[in-house]
């Protein structure tokens, strides 16, 4: 039987993806324990094998979707869940995929892919065999690096809601995620080398920046370190993006704001109630809908497109010219590559992007710039926003490979 025909078996009773065995992984003793008998970030609290590949299966799990050329090696693919903290620093669960290559190599590069925007819980690389998320985390273990992507908190199999967009939340579970692939890849008798190859789409865009940075600033400990950054399609603009929406100036504006709005106000307190923010009647029904068990189509279904239908006048204002809390909040958002990263910096996008407009990859380049660094700015073609990240991805590889000679 072949390792295709073996992907889905019964496991006590439930269907699961893969090979699978759930694996109970040993804690390392300087991850026991933390202050106040917490387990501090990046302990490992379950892993699942839930994918094992040769090179020509992950090459046909590419095909038509993906160039493939650039693969190597077949992959092993585990779910990993560990913990983290969330938007208000409280001790967590998150999940991730974590993917090795099978190519014999002790000593690994490590990519972390950061994933864009995602409302339902299962549309990630750890549970979705069929998402793009999964699919980028095989293509770069298939090259001979290891692979941790992260679900984010409150995506996968991680507790709570979502906090979309957040920083902290969004750093703490990348560079947790780092410190949990090193403990599944040291189970396998294998280490991960410490710099950091950070790549990320649309949402993972600024999140490539913020983790970046908090490498550089060792943020996850003296160990890991960045190597090379290369986000794709993010916005980095955050105030201007959602000005955009709140206008209906970009694709899916309705959703996107109302994902940004019902997150944030979990988290930040946007306002008194649904009524204030959204028209009748879908006041009354949109906080539901993004419970992370619908799907974008589900959701799109049921709300109006455009912004001006969706919201209040008034809301629509403070989105366009935010102050106070929500102004303070969206700061640190706009200014996520206004650092120097001290280590090449590639940015992807392509021009014919609706969702998230090709100056924002210019106005990150500026900070950068601005910073002393000398990032690369590549159009990727005349692309749409998911297209625009298969067409990079390729060129990602490309790019690392690089990096890695000439650091």
């Amino acid at each position: 039987m072949t390792s295709r025909q073996t992907k889905t078996r019964i496991v006590a009773g439930a269907l699961v993806l893969g090979c699978v065995s759930p694996l109970a992984v040993p804690v390392p003793a300087s991850a026991a324990g933390a202050p106040g008998g917490q387990a501090r970030g990046g302990t490992v609290v379950s892993v699942e094998r839930v994918a094992a590949l040769t090179a020509e299966e992950v090459a046909g799990e590419l095909q038509g979707k993906i160039d493939s050329s650039r693969v190597r090696y077949g992959v092993t693919a585990y779910r990993v869940a560990y913990r983290t903290t969330d938007s208000a620093g409280a001790p967590t669960t998150a999940s991730q995929l974590v993917v090795l290559p099978r190519n014999g190599a002790r000593h690994l590069s490590t990519v972390s892919w950061l994933h864009g925007t995602t409302v339902h819980r299962d549309d990630v690389a750890s549970v979705n065999p069929q998402s793009n998320d999964r699919l980028a985390a095989l293509l770069f273990a298939s090259t001979g690096r290891a692979v941790s992507a992260p679900d984010y908190v409150g995506l996968g199999s991680g507790e709570g809601f979502h906090p979309y967009g957040d920083p902290r939340a969004t750093v703490a579970a990348s560079v947790d995620g780092l410190r949990a692939a090193r403990t599944v890849a040291r189970r396998d008798g294998r280490e991960l080398k410490r710099e950091v190859q950070v790549s990320g789409f649309s949402q993972g865009g600024p999140a490539t920046m913020l983790t970046g940075r908090a490498l550089r600033r060792q943020e996850a400990g003296p160990y890991f370190r960045p190597g090379a950054l290369a986000p794709v399609g993010g916005p980095f603009d955050l105030s201007a993006f959602e000005a955009a929406a709140a206008d209906d100036k970009i694709a899916k504006s309705g959703l996107y704001l109302a994902y940004f709005a019902t997150a944030w106000n979990r988290m930040y307190g946007l306002y008194a109630s649904p009524a204030d923010a959204f028209r009748s009647p879908y006041d009354r029904t949109v906080e539901g809908l993004f419970d992370g068990r619908h799907t974008s189509a589900q959701i799109a279904a049921a709300l109006p497109a455009a912004s001006k239908n969706l919201f209040t006048e008034d809301f629509l204002n403070k989105i366009r010219k935010p102050d106070g809390v929500l102004a303070d909040r969206l700061r640190p958002l706009d200014h996520t590559c206004d650092w120097h990263p001290g280590v090449p910096v590639e940015i992807f996008h392509g021009r014919g992007d609706k969702d998230v407009d090709f100056r924002h990859a210019a106005y990150c380049a500026g900070q950068l710039t601005r910073n002393g660094a000398a990032p690369r700015l590549t159009d990727v073609g005349d692309y749409d926003h998911n297209g625009s990240v298969r067409q990079a991805l390729p060129r990602i590889i490309d790019f690392f490979d690089e990096s890695a000679r000439t650091g």
